[in-house]
């Protein structure tokens, strides 16, 4: 949220070179911030009569990973956005190649509870259905699998907020309306249930922007960004956005984004509805289910 005066840095002489006058206060309520925070987060293992509550299970994040050195940043910076929220929860790392930790490391340091991963990718392809659960059964703890972002309505706020950031119009004349598209950028897979995961994102999106909205992908489906663009550019419409469906920047999010002939989303990354639909992730994994002989994967 922003605001018209923002505060001052308190490390900050005030113009006459005397000290802040509310800087004491500011720095008492910051204070009284944290403790309360601290509070919170201590009275949540605490039941009614007293008695310390069970830990809940940890949650991990499972990122993909990404020579991107931004990438990294970008899921610490969910994490923390994530503990932010729900303080008491531990939150874990854990990626499937290319950083550390990796997730079977991550999953070896975890005890008692168990945990619940959470996958930062957007439908149920060969990560979801492969790497991830064989990663699960060579550990020696409880754990389950929650579903993937996609689709879900806090993934399409996410992804209209990073369009309308990177300026695309919230109001639009009929005539500017019936010129406009946008390109859903994903990763792409052969897997089935992923392309048909991401047709269903771009049918939310389509909704809620009032304009067609077609996935493309970066490797191993059709059509391409660039092919997508050039279709949609054949069919009269001549604005074109590209929405990242990524959970954090990476080589395929570059190359989707320099695909653009318009406005080009960031990556989901850290935006609050990301942090909010982790742990309904997390909290969905966790509700009662028929008991099976598999790791339990929560439906999307």
């Amino acid at each position: 949220m922003t605001a018209s005066n923002p505060p001052r840095d308190e490390s900050q002489p005030s113009p006459g070179g005397r000290p802040l006058q509310g800087a004491h206060l500011d720095s008492t309520a910051q204070l009284m911030d944290r403790i309360t925070s601290q509070l919170g987060s201590r009275l949540g293992l605490v039941s009614m009569n007293g008695s310390r509550r069970p830990a809940p299970p940890a949650l991990v994040l499972v990122a993909h990973g990404s020579r991107d050195p931004r990438a990294l940043s970008t899921v610490r910076t969910l994490a923390e956005r994530v503990r932010e929220l729900r303080p008491h929860l531990p939150v874990h790392l854990g990626h499937i190649e290319l950083n550390e930790p990796l997730l079977p490391d991550t999953l070896a340091a975890l005890g008692d509870p168990g945990a619940v991963l959470v996958p930062l990718l957007v439908s149920r392809g060969h990560h979801v259905k492969r790497d991830i659960p064989e990663a699960v059964a060579a550990a020696r703890t409880d754990i389950r699998i929650a579903a993937p972002l996609g689709p879900h309505p806090l993934l399409v706020e996410a992804l209209y907020a990073r369009l309308v950031e990177a300026g695309w119009r919230t109001t639009l004349s009929d005539g500017r309306r019936r010129a406009s598209a946008v390109v859903l950028a994903a990763a792409g897979s052969r897997d089935r249930d992923s392309a048909a995961g991401t047709r269903r994102i771009a049918e939310l999106l389509a909704e809620r922007l009032d304009v067609p909205v077609v996935p493309a992908y970066a490797s191993a489906a059709a059509p391409t960004v660039s092919e997508a663009v050039r279709a949609l550019a054949a069919r009269g419409r001549h604005r074109i956005a590209v929405a990242s469906c990524f959970a954090a920047p990476g080589r395929f999010a570059t190359e989707c984004a320099e695909a653009a002939p318009g406005v080009a989303a960031a990556p989901l990354g850290a935006h609050p509805a990301m942090a909010r639909l982790v742990l309904h992730r997390y909290d969905q994994a966790l509700e009662p289910a028929e008991p099976t002989a598999e790791p339990a994967l929560a439906t999307a």
